[in-house]
């Protein structure tokens, strides 16, 4: 919003208004405003560190709970500030508050849903990230209009509304049998587990998570655990999956859309709508997901989005270079060239809905055995915003100076991540989360560093949130 930039970005402001004509690559470059946007990410690394140990000793609902009140109290400074210091001092409660709530969010869904739903049901959690962007920006849309420019008060402070939902949800939802039975509450979290699914006979699943308790109390120094040469698969997926879900380049067109869009040729307006249409998108790709990812697998999902998202990065970098060339000044954009832009877009933020977007939690969050779950799960949190903190921290600079080759290097990684899960990723469909050591065994690469002698019991997989139990 302009009223935004100029009370507090007012060199970025000058000079997007000084000339007209200028370098659309260049126009937002702008060591503050690129702070204050990736200070949010580099607290919720640091976040994930401390929340790791909340989550295993006092479990996954006292994380939550943390996680909302911190970015309670981020949004509400954001809303109420009146100098840059105050913008990033809420960013970075905003970024602890995330920190906390990805660490223990994907854990909870996948510790509380029956395996044969588990994926539909963790990717709830990508839904609601994808519908929030969704209201944000229409909201956006219509604060940008309010008379006075005060508007961006409403959108800062806006975010007290998801705040309050996940403070209140962590109050009321119960705590997983797991965690439960990992902090000695043992027959409570017998009597939760049968309200769960829900069923009296839950006899072979209780004493699944017991089996998994034990041998986790077992593990006095779970971050050094992860170094083991057995825990070698889940070490790499933990620091891989968030590593290629950042490089994907889905942050440049989501978290920058109005940025980008403007960038393109169109105005304010034209451009927070923009972001409003690719919101929809994402929201729709991603029932998609839900409905797909625990009938065709997750192999099946992540190569299709990534062929798909090669393709639209192709395009959209052909058509910005044809248009905007070296020098960054389109002149006059025809509507059909927009048109063109917008539409491939939409299919690129697609593609990565049904695919990475919601994946790159799931997976990570289900293969982990209790004992290194909430230090491989923090592993996993902390790549995911180191990384997100680099992409936007060097974003706008990296357009300024690559241009439109900026989606030729993310088409890059495409390929190399796509390639990963074709030869290094196995399928985790249909596996319940306490068994599912039992992919890495059957591997044709990570079984040279899994023995038998690992998991003595993993020749039976126990039915979870079903009956009766399958070889493996």
């Amino acid at each position: 919003m302009t009223p935004f930039l100029r009370k507090f970005f007012r060199k970025v402001w000058e000079k997007k208004e000084a000339d007209k004509s200028t370098n659309q690559y260049c126009q937002y470059d702008s060591e503050t405003l690129t702070l204050f946007t990736s200070s949010l990410y580099l607290a919720a690394l640091l976040a994930s560190l401390v929340a790791s140990i909340v989550t295993r000793k006092l479990g996954r609902k006292l994380s939550m709970l943390f996680g909302g009140l911190l970015f309670f109290a981020g949004a509400l400074i954001n809303g109420f500030a009146k100098a840059v210091w105050m913008l990033i001092v809420g960013r970075l409660l905003l970024g602890f508050g995330i920190g906390f709530a990805n660490q223990s969010v994907p854990l909870y869904l996948s510790e509380m849903a029956p395996y044969r739903y588990r994926g539909a049901l963790n990717i709830g959690f990508q839904l609601s990230i994808t519908v929030g962007i969704l209201i944000a920006n229409v909201l956006n849309y219509f604060f940008a209009k309010i008379k006075g420019g005060w508007g961006w008060r409403l959108s800062l402070g806006g975010a007290m509304v998801p705040a309050l939902i996940i403070t209140v949800g962590s109050l009321v939802l119960p705590d997983t049998p797991n965690s439960m039975i990992e902090r000695g509450q043992t027959e409570e979290a017998r009597e939760k587990l049968k309200k769960i699914r829900g069923i009296d006979d839950v006899d072979e699943e209780f004493r699944d998570l017991v089996a998994a308790s034990d041998a986790s109390k077992l593990v006095e120094h779970p971050w050094r655990n992860l170094l083991k040469r057995k825990y070698r698969p889940h070490l790499t997926m933990s620091i891989l999956i968030p590593f290629f879900q950042q490089l994907t380049g889905i942050n440049v067109i989501m978290f920058y859309a109005p940025v980008l869009f403007n960038t393109i040729g169109f105005g304010d307006d034209a451009s927070l709508m923009s972001a409003v249409i690719t919101g929809i998108v994402n929201v729709a790709a991603t029932f998609v997901s839900i409905y797909g990812v625990d009938k065709w697998g997750r192999r099946f999902l992540f190569l299709e989005g990534g062929i798909q998202m090669l393709i639209c990065q192709a395009v959209v970098a052909a058509c910005i270079g044809a248009k905007f060339g070296i020098s960054g000044n389109p002149g006059d954009l025809p509507k059909w060239y927009a048109i063109v832009v917008v539409l491939f877009i939409c299919i690129y933020v697609a593609g990565f809905a049904w695919s990475w977007g919601p994946l790159g939690w799931l997976v990570p969050s289900e293969i982990f055995p209790l004992e290194i779950r909430s230090a491989a799960q923090s592993i996993n949190v902390s790549v995911n915003m180191l990384f997100t903190f680099a992409v936007a921290q060097v974003f706008l600079t990296m357009l300024c100076h690559l241009k439109f080759g900026l989606f030729i290097f993310f088409a890059f990684f495409v390929v190399l991540m796509s390639i990963f899960v074709y030869y290094f990723l196995p399928e985790t469909k249909g596996i319940p989360i306490e068994e599912m050591n039992q992919v890495w065994k059957s591997h044709w690469y990570w079984s040279r560093f899994v023995e038998d002698l690992d998991y003595p019991n993993g020749g039976m997989e126990m039915s979870k949130g079903g009956h009766g139990s399958k070889n493996v």
